[in-house]
């Protein structure tokens, strides 16, 4: 016996479950599956989780080096590691049973269990006890996210060589730590252990860490990292992982010469790949790159009928949010809703580590690549008096403007809570208002935000003050 359904949506995180949120909002009857958990990833162990735990480094990055600024001192200052991941599991739980509560209120039919594509309009689910439900739906939205990339050579073992899940989850600190890779999950952990004084080194295949930030972003981050006392090898390639009794041993290469680091554990973050085996597409016509992404329209429809995709299995940009507003076009694209295209090189990308990074957009060398004649607006924190008063003051908004036109091409930001500071900019960019315009937009003060008005001043030649 089958069950019947306007969509069904395969895979619950935040690309998924919205997805069905929005469909059952515009009165289709809809159903949703995922064989671990509601939330995916991102509420699980990724996202939601290391922030939290982002969060406690910062307070013992504050106590361990920088008390006698603040005032503080302590004889015997303990720092308990297990206590902020347990803090952090506490924050996801209750996340996650938001979500049960949301697809209850919505009346979202939750099917746990390994979803696979029989058919165009089928979806069969194998329960953790063999049984298998038939779910059949008009339309079908694969939202199945991605897994952690490693090297077949590179054994990972969950203790000595690690992805971002069992480092999340591991309540014990690492003496030493090699981390393989300098994207948001590198240099995110690389923030947490060495704020609890583990001692870190990061290696980086390419010229700089955080590569595919603006140039003066990877400097401005290498500058605050080293002072924290990380280790960083940028142009390094990672020639071999092997287990000792002891830890790792990663040997790396650069200019023909080789050398051996030596850790207590190694972490591999150097990227994803899409999670579209094994769901059926196949069989189905589903059109699929070579490296695993689903290919999608602008109405995240695919090129067989009836069958959506959504999030990080399409390889469009593996970022929460932008997977979520995925599900909700591909939901109303279904409805019939009036819908729009999505700018993904718009989409705001935001790295918490310390101090943040913010960004969206081009950076200024690409925007001259493609023949714009740019202007820069700049500001640095050190004269924003609410970063002053945090003592968090590293780092600079930069703006990079058409100068023919005005219009903004992008933004790279890094410093005090500069990811809270994106949506002003990509609102004003989707909106095509100016520098001036953002200029003329009062700010409060003190805030942080005004740091962003001082650097539309200064894209105008006007900046007050600097």
């Amino acid at each position: 016996m089958s069950e019947q359904y306007d969509v069904v949506v395969v895979g619950a995180g935040p690309g998924g479950y919205v997805a069905a949120i929005r469909a059952s909002q515009l009165g289709l009857k809809t159903a949703i599956v995922d064989k671990q958990w509601m939330g995916g990833v991102c509420l699980n162990v990724g996202c939601i989780p290391s922030k939290a735990l982002l969060r406690n480094a910062e307070i013992a990055h504050i106590l361990r080096e920088r008390g006698k600024e603040f005032g503080f001192s302590f004889e015997n200052l303990k720092l308990d590691y297990g206590a902020a991941v347990k803090r952090s599991r506490q924050v996801s739980d209750r996340l996650v049973k938001g979500i049960g509560f949301l697809m209850k209120k919505n009346n979202i039919a939750v099917h746990m269990g390994v979803g696979k594509l029989t058919a165009k309009d089928t979806v069969a689910v194998t329960d953790k006890d063999g049984k298998v439900t038939e779910l059949k739906a008009k339309n079908i939205i694969v939202a199945t996210g991605a897994s952690v990339a490693v090297p077949g050579a590179w054994k990972v073992d969950g203790e000595k060589v690690v992805t971002y899940w069992e480092a999340i989850l591991q309540e014990k600190l690492p003496k030493s730590v090699v981390v393989i890779g300098s994207g948001a999950i590198g240099v995110e952990f690389s923030t947490v252990w060495s704020s609890y004084g583990v001692d870190v080194t990061i290696v980086e295949m390419l010229p700089r860490i955080v590569p595919l930030e603006d140039e003066e972003i990877s400097a401005e981050l290498e500058k605050a990292f080293k002072k924290r006392g990380i280790k960083i090898l940028a142009g390094h390639k990672v020639e071999a992982v092997e287990n000792t009794a002891a830890g790792v041993k990663v040997t790396v290469s650069a200019g023909g010469e080789t050398k051996v680091l030596e850790a207590e554990q190694a972490l591999v973050a150097i990227g994803f790949r899409p999670n579209s085996k094994d769901l059926g597409l196949e069989a189905l016509g589903v059109k699929i790159s070579e490296r695993g992404m689903i290919e999608i329209d602008d109405k995240m429809q695919t090129n067989v009928p009836g069958i959506y995709a959504i999030g990080d299995v399409t390889g469009k940009l593996m970022l929460a949010h932008v997977g979520s507003a995925m599900g909700i076009l591909a939901a109303e694209a279904i409805a019939g809703h009036e819908t729009y295209a999505l700018n993904y090189e718009m989409m705001p990308r935001a790295t918490y580590c310390q101090p943040q990074i913010a960004s969206f957009g081009l950076t200024e060398a690409q925007a001259k690549e493609r023949g714009y004649t740019v202007k820069i607006g700049r500001f640095p924190f050190q004269p924003n008096g609410k970063a002053l008063g945090l003592g968090d003051y590293a780092g600079f908004v930069k703006l990079v403007i058409d100068e023919k036109y005005g219009e903004i091409l992008g933004a790279s930001l890094i410093g005090p809570e500069v990811t809270e500071l994106l949506p002003e900019l990509t609102l004003a960019q989707m909106m095509e208002l100016t520098p001036a315009e953002i200029a003329r937009n009062v700010h409060a003060h003190p805030t942080i935000s005004e740091a962003i008005m001082e650097a539309a001043h200064a894209a105008e030649g006007s900046a007050i003050h600097i």
